[in-house]
């Protein structure tokens, strides 16, 4: 384990010095009489690849081949706890012919999305009537996760709906940001403790949102100072150490006025995500083939260069055609290699975060 530990925290550290010294800068080599660290590229520890049903053999070849350096596993009804278990294995024995392990993740919030049926949270967030109960649910599904060898989970909605209407419906906890707040605290923290890394959605929020951003182009309207008041449950979080924050595919013109889909807009992720609530953790996107994100040009590296770290696809083809234009748009940027290099320095922090909390190892010869 150690030395599985060892080798992720190197990749972490080359990145971080490598995006240090600028974009012009060499990665350093190896100390005479060591071995160079296998991995994954940088271009793909931020590509998640998409599965619906168990992998084919051209998926592992993918994972083999370095094309992905994670898996979301989406969809309802497939994901039974023999099944879970033979396709993270199956995975991890692919990435592991490369020397470092995948992120795994799902989305388990809890009533409505809840990828494994059978796991915890056996309630919705609204049925959550105490923080000691949103902690024991998130403990729960950690438990759960970890039995079958995933790592992430996409949880939790931090939004605070401004109406009874909110598509969010039982996915939020509440309608009060104070409430939301400790919620989201308890829950970071019964994920965390148990060593599954959590995730606060959808920054900065999509409690004021018309409609779900996976059907449609949404716009929120909403005065600076009104969307301001919603960040309070993801402040929670990031100071409950939460390791991930998943930026939505809403535009929000009173935060950015180049009315950039908030995954695509240095202003709310660098401005207001970073440096005004202090994340340093893994920012991820929401689904980029949401309709406001799929109709930007070279969407994979918009995403990458507004400061989007993970990136994630609705689809298995449309996470292809990121890597492949990440692959090809880096070629010609030194500012697109920056950012893949900052980017994989935190993610692989994150491996080696889940590492130490008994998440999974390759092992060495």
């Amino acid at each position: 384990m150690m030395r599985a530990l060892a080798s992720l925290a190197a990749l972490a550290a080359a990145s971080a010095v490598s995006a240090a010294a600028g974009p012009g800068a060499t990665r350093p080599h190896p100390a005479r009489g060591t071995r160079a660290v296998a991995g994954f590229s940088d271009t793909a520890e931020t590509v998640m690849g998409t599965l619906v049903a168990p992998p084919s053999r051209r998926f592992l070849t993918r994972v083999r081949n370095g094309k992905m350096g994670g898996v979301l596993l989406l969809g309802n009804g497939w994901l039974t706890r023999s099944i879970a278990t033979t396709v993270t294995a199956e995975l991890q024995q692919a990435a592991c012919t490369r020397g470092e392990p995948l992120l795994i993740a799902v989305d388990q919030e809890g009533g409505l999305v809840r990828r494994l049926a059978w796991a915890p949270p056996t309630e919705a967030p609204d049925e959550m009537t105490s923080a000691s109960v949103a902690q024991s649910q998130a403990a729960g599904a950690a438990a759960a996760l970890r039995s079958v060898g995933i790592d992430v989970d996409f949880a939790p909605v931090v939004d605070t709906p401004g109406s009874a209407g909110n598509f969010l419906g039982s996915r939020a906890f509440s309608r009060s940001r104070t409430w939301n707040a400790e919620m989201a605290r308890a829950f970071v923290g019964g994920l965390q403790t148990n060593g599954i890394a959590a995730t606060a959605k959808h920054f900065p929020g999509l409690g004021l949102a018309s409609g779900n951003t996976d059907h449609g182009r949404i716009v929120i309207r909403s005065a600076a100072w009104k969307l301001r008041q919603g960040l309070l449950p993801f402040q929670s979080a990031v100071r409950a150490g939460v390791k991930l924050v998943m930026v939505s595919t809403a535009v929000y013109p009173k935060l950015d006025g180049s009315k950039k889909p908030a995954a695509f807009s240095s202003t709310i992720i660098a401005g207001l995500l970073r440096k005004k609530l202090g994340f340093t953790g893994v920012t991820v996107t929401d689904s980029l083939t949401a309709p406001a994100a799929d109709r930007i040009p070279h969407t994979a590296t918009r995403a990458m260069l507004a400061g989007s770290d993970l990136l994630i696809f609705g689809a298995e083809s449309a996470s292809e055609r990121g890597y492949s234009t990440l692959l090809s748009d880096k070629a010609s940027s030194p500012r697109l290699q920056a950012r893949l290099t900052r980017a994989a320095a935190r993610i692989r922090a994150l491996k080696a975060w889940l590492v130490l909390h008994g998440g999974p190892i390759c092992a060495s010869g």
